[in-house]
């Protein structure tokens, strides 16, 4: 099926001229006269490219352009300007607001069909990604259903994590990788035998053999990711400890990942908050004295630190992570998952 593009222009010759064109080379077209028409129709519809004009009445076109790129559920829509303001400074602020083409009137018609057409591969590539993202996703939540002791562990420890990201003042991305690693920080397990995550009593040594190659595991499942390398990291080495003697590799100190010594943290205060199949859920005052008893060999001291004070300040929350225009993240990510987790 072709795709379906949306044309922003208060200019009738010009929406007349590049609806012929789409319309002749296959695509379904829809037209928005101003700005906050596109929106209302992006949210209702969202097309598979737009054709946007600079100057418009009631938003102009950096403004739409902007909304759409701040949204998550719109961002990865490619937006090509075009428009008869040909200056650096007009250039600059569409790659500012993110823009990902910018073509001037008048245009070329065959200039302007091979530019849609680069711009919908890139589109297309994005939806197979996208697609393979929610696989990843839903693989976790299975890997959280395999125990039938808690409930919302990855929910949860996706919200701590990006709790104490912002409280240890780590940028934007970053926080978005530490929230994605504190969700799919399991997700290696998918590979591990139902029986050994599910023993009550102690685990063999060959058992526990098992159980410490599900970072490695999980690294390499979301290694097809757009965020891999931020986040396969976080995956791989949350089992580390502050004193080297974590596993895979045996890392100490900062060589460890922040974003892993933030989910090795987060990830030990749920597993003691809450039953398991070995050992009903600790009182807090335990808790707390159990990570104080790791402080600075098992994790991070200053990390800590800022963790305790959030548990004792009675700050820290259990609501589902933000997205990043401070929304929800998608409800593919945070599915409910009914009576789930292990740690």
């Amino acid at each position: 099926m072709l795709a379906k593009i949306l044309i922003v222009d208060d200019n009738p010759t010009i929406v007349d001229l590049l609806e012929r064109i789409l319309i002749h080379d296959g695509y379904t077209t829809m037209i928005a006269r101003n700005g906050l028409e596109a929106l209302e129709i992006v949210a209702r519809e969202p097309p598979d490219l737009i054709l946007l004009d600079i100057m418009m009445p009631l938003l102009d076109g950096f403004t739409v352009c902007q909304r759409l790129k701040e949204d998550e559920a719109t961002a990865l829509i490619p937006v090509t300007m075009i428009t008869g303001l040909d200056d650096r400074e007009h250039r600059r602020r569409a790659i500012e607001v993110g823009s990902n083409d910018f073509l001037t009137k008048p245009f070329d018609a065959n200039l302007l069909r091979a530019r849609i057409r680069s711009q919908l591969r890139v589109k297309r590539l994005t939806d197979q990604l996208e697609r393979t993202e929610q696989v990843v996703f839903m693989l976790a939540l299975a890997v959280e259903a395999k125990d039938t002791y808690t409930k919302g562990h990855l929910r949860r420890l996706a919200s701590y994590s990006e709790q104490l990201a912002m409280a240890a003042q780590l940028p934007l991305h970053q926080r978005i990788a530490i929230r994605f690693g504190g969700l799919l920080h399991d997700i290696g397990k998918i590979s591990i035998d139902d029986a050994i995550l599910r023993k009550r009593g102690d685990l063999t040594a060959e058992e526990y053999e098992q159980i410490k190659q599900h970072p490695d595991y999980g690294a390499r499942i979301i290694q097809s990711m757009r965020f891999a390398s931020e986040v396969g990291p976080i995956i791989r080495h949350h089992h580390e400890r502050w004193d080297g003697l974590g596993y895979p590799l045996g890392l100490s100190g900062e060589a460890i990942p922040i974003g892993a010594r933030i989910v090795a943290i987060v990830d030990a205060y749920d597993a003691m908050t809450t039953d398991r199949p070995y050992r009903s859920a600790l009182d807090q005052r335990d808790v707390l004295q159990r990570l104080r008893a790791g402080r600075g060999t098992q994790w991070d001291p200053q990390l800590l630190d800022l963790f305790l004070a959030l548990v004792e300040g009675g700050q820290l929350k259990d609501t589902p992570p933000t997205g990043m225009d401070g929304g929800p993240v998608p409800l593919y990510m945070l599915a409910p998952s009914g009576d789930s987790s292990v740690s």
